[in-house]
């Protein structure tokens, strides 16, 4: 291996103010133990002359030219084309690092179904980006155990020093001390789905949606609804047997049978997990210091009630669970519909599709921060974490571990530096944007992007995330607040800030590391489990089963299923 230049070793008693163990070498040196992460991380340059002088800030650049193997989530919504390899952002990336980038692509809707295939085949591309859990592959061998060289990385390092990650990392490092994916990073929290209102119809009935969101509850959402059907159907917009809300993210296409955002976004103002965030159903109660097996709780059973109360008011369509997006955002599209679910790169793409179908200057939405329940916090959850970039076996192996630390160099620039940060999400300064006096960007003239909130103003306008792949959610993650809104229109901005101003934070859960055996029995216990959950969930919601009359029963199904013994099982983790 090459020589080792210590740039700085930061190692110091400051891990034992923080509770962290530590174990002396034979040589006097300090490693970590296996069940924890430093509060700082050192960074190590080669003394190789090709990337010697690749440190924090500067970008990456190879001598000779090398091809690294990349999976990649293809959306149906933007599909990839040629174009962006030959004059896009995967040709910039090359242009600036002299790197190619194999590009083995497979539809967002089978990426982790068809990459799980290829890894399980021995046949992992080198950098695997937008993973969300990487549980599934943490004990095949397959993924590198990236934690044992970020040293390597000065852009991951410093954010992680600068803004003190160590907690976050906890959240995923598993049982024998490692993290085996490189996770986007946020120096906060940063709020994202929500709803999107017709204020124009909602002012018509009477009901001041700014003036109300700081406060107001899932109830009172309701409540405003129930009025704004009533003005609906004086003006013959709909019937008394329509539904004015629709939502997409719920059903079959991406709803994946737990109820998808919307549950999601209810119950974590319930202290549950729903939708989305189902995961296995536990939950850390601060109060207690222990987790619990939360769908079974009597905050769930409220989220229940709550949830199926805009079904039974005539508000909400049951079809929502079972029916694609698209039928979801058509009918908010036409009108037909006076709320939906929001984030932050779909706003400026819904309100085109608005202005194209009702016209424009006939209606005003307004991005509503979501309702409270039985607590202030913010959907958005605790962690500064998002998805994140696993590196394969394949590479250490294949590239030798000299080249595999030069690789993960430039991985380190790609994800983690500003500069590629700014390439993939704007393009190329001069071409598809500038910086203006103030220091904020903005695209040129004839350029738009729905992904940076830039809609079409012409026909002839460019879309740089149809066109050339820029803005695209395979790289554009993570980073400082201030770089990750540096495109916020005015209505997404202000948002944001809402969300900072009105809700609270919920504290980070503890992590939990259990060691192989654990991890398959919580599986086995928490698949037929979860299942369970979902099905009573839907059926609760959608109003085929009364909450009140067969709530026991499905507690009851809860424990048949061993849910207890899932807590057990934390306990077990948790007190180690």
């Amino acid at each position: 291996m090459k020589k080792l230049k210590i740039a700085c070793l930061l190692l110091t008693a400051s891990m034992l103010g923080t509770g962290l163990a530590a174990c002396t070498k034979e040589d006097g040196g300090v490693e970590t133990s296996a069940t924890t992460i430093p509060p700082t991380i050192a960074t190590v340059a080669t003394e190789d002359e090709e990337d010697l002088d690749y440190v924090y800030g500067e970008h990456f650049y190879s001598e000779v030219p090398v091809t690294y193997s990349m999976f990649f989530s293809d959306a149906s919504w933007y599909a990839m084309k040629d174009t962006w390899l030959t004059e896009g952002v995967f040709k910039d990336i090359e242009d600036i690092t002299n790197v190619h980038l194999d590009i083995i692509s497979y539809d967002s809707n089978d990426y982790m179904n068809n990459i799980t295939l290829d890894i399980n085949a021995g046949n992992a591309a080198y950098i695997i980006p937008k993973i969300y859990d990487d549980s599934q592959f943490v004990d095949g061998g397959a993924i590198v155990p990236i934690s044992q060289y970020v040293q390597y990385m000065p852009n991951f390092v410093d954010f992680y020093n600068t803004y003190n990650m160590q907690e976050d990392l906890l959240t995923i490092t598993r049982n024998d001390g490692n993290y085996y994916k490189l996770p986007g990073m946020y120096d906060a929290t940063m709020p994202d789905y929500s709803l999107l209102v017709r204020k124009d119809l909602f002012e018509a009935a009477g009901v001041d949606i700014e003036a109300i969101e700081k406060d107001y509850t899932w109830e009172d959402l309701c409540d405003a609804l129930v009025k704004v059907k009533a003005y609906m159907v004086s003006q013959k917009m709909c019937s008394e047997s329509d539904y004015i809300w629709s939502d997409l993210w719920c059903g079959n296409e991406s709803g994946q049978g737990n109820g998808g955002n919307l549950l999601k976004l209810i119950g974590n103002t319930y202290d549950v997990n729903a939708g989305w965030a189902i995961g296995d159903g536990m939950r850390y109660s601060q109060e207690n210091d222990a987790f619990y097996f939360s769908p079974v709780t009597e905050n769930y059973k409220e989220f229940l009630k709550v949830a199926h109360k805009f079904v039974e008011a005539g508000i909400l369509d049951p079809e929502t669970f079972t029916q694609d997006d698209s039928t979801a955002t058509n009918k908010f599209f036409n009108g037909q519909t006076a709320i939906i679910s929001v984030n932050k790169s779909q706003y400026a793409n819904f309100v085109s599709n608005l202005e194209e179908n009702l016209g424009k200057g006939n209606f005003d939405v307004y991005y509503a921060v979501a309702p409270r329940g039985l607590n202030n916090y913010s959907p958005a959850g605790a962690g500064r974490l998002e998805n994140g970039v696993m590196i394969s076996q394949n590479a250490l192996e294949e590239l030798g571990e000299d080249e595999f630390i030069k690789m993960l160099r430039f991985v380190d620039w790609l994800f983690y530096s500003e500069e590629a940060y700014t390439l993939t999400k704007w393009g190329v300064e001069g071409k598809t944007y500038k910086v203006n006096d103030d220091g904020t960007k903005s695209l040129l003239p004839g350029y738009c992007c729905s992904g940076l909130g830039y809609a079409s103003t012409s026909d002839s306008d460019i879309d740089i995330r149809l066109e050339w792949g820029y803005a695209g959610g395979n790289f554009w993650y993570g980073h400082t607040m201030a770089l990750a809104s540096d495109h916020f229109i005015p209505p997404v901005a202000a948002f944001v800030e809402h969300v900072s101003e009105y809700r609270d934070i919920v504290p980070l859960s503890p992590g939990l590391a259990p060691n192989e055996d654990q991890s398959e029995e919580m599986n086995l216990i928490a698949t037929p489990l979860i299942d369970n959950v979902n099905t009573w969930t839907l059926s609760f919601v959608t109003g085929k089963e009364d909450i009140d009359a067969k709530w026991d029963e499905y507690v009851a199904s809860c424990e048949d299923l061993n849910c207890q013994g899932l807590v057990d099982l934390y306990a077990e983790v948790y007190g180690k």
